[in-house]
């Protein structure tokens, strides 16, 4: 067990108790406590966090570590300790690891590699399908039973109807939140970036918004007929915002994210065919990404999750339409959301802790997302001001495809701590 643990100085900001002063924030035995009697103050772990913010940890529901199968682009322990530079706590890693893991003994093996290597809260999900190939259902109740907190082929999505409703039916039998990353693939062959006058620009072919519309569009219905939960992945397309709030209005029982990459960059970043910048869903245009930020302020959207997908160097120096998708986001998040939610005006820092922390913790029912007496001591402290320079050798993540690399940020981790222990960061 941890030991006493004493945040001195900070300004807490905990949107769940609606709590936004200077403070101080105490831990017992890994949970949030009042107050230290004057024997465990003296014994405590102290972090001075005066200038600081301190809030709740971050919770990502969206990212991809590699292990087992691909571990020259993450493992477990480099991708844990990558969220954590990035004051995330809590990840929901996807299925599409080699072998897929649609079956217990793969959900073991990661728990294990978890249990010995994590150093943070590291939550497996498992396959909708078998092998992730959308045509036969995974044990939806042996990948319970072994310990997954949701289902998903993320980054793919079962193309048949039929079966993405079996799967919403067996999935609502176990109480089980299905993750959908929306693509209709017979519109996306090929395809390199977002269609549109870009892609025509650069001779590119490109993936039309209707290819996301109509998958959240079946979604939404699915789940009004199922009564399953969905949560919608990486929405990047302004009109399938409109199809959400208008599921929403319904009753419907979704929810949704958006990265830090969609709301900040468009399509036109490809220009000099850079590979950093491919990414799937792509990047819009600037009519979607004013739409996914007034989502996100209306609550359209619920939260924002990185998506984080490494590649390594040589994968991605190769012809822009031979390059994989995907970026790498946890050591990012936070500052990238700063700029473009906060310091333009769009959103209070509160709103942003809650679109991290609080609502993503909520989708999926955990004790965290919040500093409430008696929750898992799960806790982020940053400098908004902090400026640093994204470099490869200075990254946690084995891989380095960041839309940021070699660019300045501002607003920086400096502490992370899981059941009030520091794992990232020292104590004073």
């Amino acid at each position: 067990m941890s030991d006493p643990l004493w945040i001195r100085g900070g300004h807490v900001i905990d949107p769940a108790n609606d709590r936004d002063e200077e403070s101080d924030v105490f831990a017992m035995e890994g949970a949030i406590v009042d107050n230290l009697s004057e024997e465990d103050l003296s014994s405590a772990q102290v972090i001075d966090a005066a200038g600081k913010i301190v809030c709740p940890g971050f919770v990502d529901l969206h990212a991809h570590f590699r292990e087992p199968g691909q571990s020259h682009k993450e493992t477990i322990g480099t991708g844990s300790r990558a969220a954590a530079a990035g004051g995330y706590t809590t990840v929901v890693i996807m299925p599409d690891v080699t072998p897929p893991a649609d079956n217990a003994g793969v959900i073991q093996y990661i728990l294990d590699a978890v249990a010995k290597n994590g150093q943070i809260n590291v939550l497996p999900t498992g396959c909708m399908t078998q092998e992730r190939v959308g045509e036969n259902l995974a044990p939806i109740g042996s990948l319970k039973q072994a310990g997954v907190v949701a289902i998903t082929d993320s980054p793919s999505s079962p193309q048949n109807n039929e079966i993405m409703r079996r799967t919403l039916e067996y999935a609502g039998m176990f109480d089980l939140l299905i993750l959908d990353q929306c693509r209709d693939r017979s519109l996306t062959e090929g395809a390199a970036m977002h269609e549109g006058p870009t892609s025509l620009r650069l001779g590119l072919q490109g993936s039309p918004r209707v290819a996301e519309d109509l998958l959240v569009s079946r979604a939404t219905l699915l789940s009004s007929l199922t009564g399953s939960r969905v949560h919608l992945q990486s929405i990047s397309s302004g009109s399938a915002v409109d199809i959400i709030r208008k599921a929403k209005s319904r009753g419907v029982k979704v929810s949704a994210e958006v990265t830090p990459h969609h709301l900040t960059l468009i399509d036109e970043a490809i220009s000099t065919y850079d590979t950093r910048y491919k990414i799937n869903p792509p990047l819009r245009e600037e009519s979607d990404r004013q739409a996914l930020i007034e989502g996100l302020l209306d609550g359209t959207i619920d939260c924002v999750a990185t998506d984080h997908e490494p590649h390594v160097d040589y994968e991605k120096d190769v012809e822009f339409d031979q390059a994989p998708f995907g970026v790498i986001g946890l050591e990012t998040a936070l500052p990238v959301c700063l700029e473009t939610l906060v310091r333009r005006d769009a959103a209070e820092l509160t709103d942003l802790i809650r679109f991290l922390s609080t609502n993503p913790a909520g989708i999926l029912g955990l004790d965290k997302g919040t500093l409430s007496l008696g929750a898992d001591a799960d806790i982020t402290i940053f400098d908004p001001d902090e400026t640093w320079r994204v470099e490869s050798d200075s990254l946690e993540s084995l891989s380095a495809n960041s839309p940021w690399l070699g660019e300045e940020l501002q607003g920086r981790v400096t502490h992370a701590v899981v059941d009030g222990r520091i794992v990232y960061g020292s104590r004073d």
